[in-house]
């Protein structure tokens, strides 16, 4: 995931605006790490430069 992707990515439950925390990057590609949602705190990861946007509750069953 590019870091300029964030100009048009918001929570999927709120639309509230979104911060970044980089754990994994290379160059200019972040590869792990995670958003956080600032208004209701909700998490969203990003794997493999990937980000899963997707509501808690469907995260649950598709990683089930």
């Amino acid at each position: 995931m590019k870091e300029s992707l964030l100009d048009i990515l918001c929570c999927p439950l709120d639309k509230g605006d979104l911060e970044l925390e980089v754990i994994r990057e290379d160059d200019d590609e972040i590869l792990e790490g995670r958003l956080l949602c600032e208004e209701c705190g909700e998490e969203y990861p990003i794997e493999d430069g990937i980000p899963n946007l997707l509501p808690p509750d469907m995260r649950d069953e598709a990683a089930a």
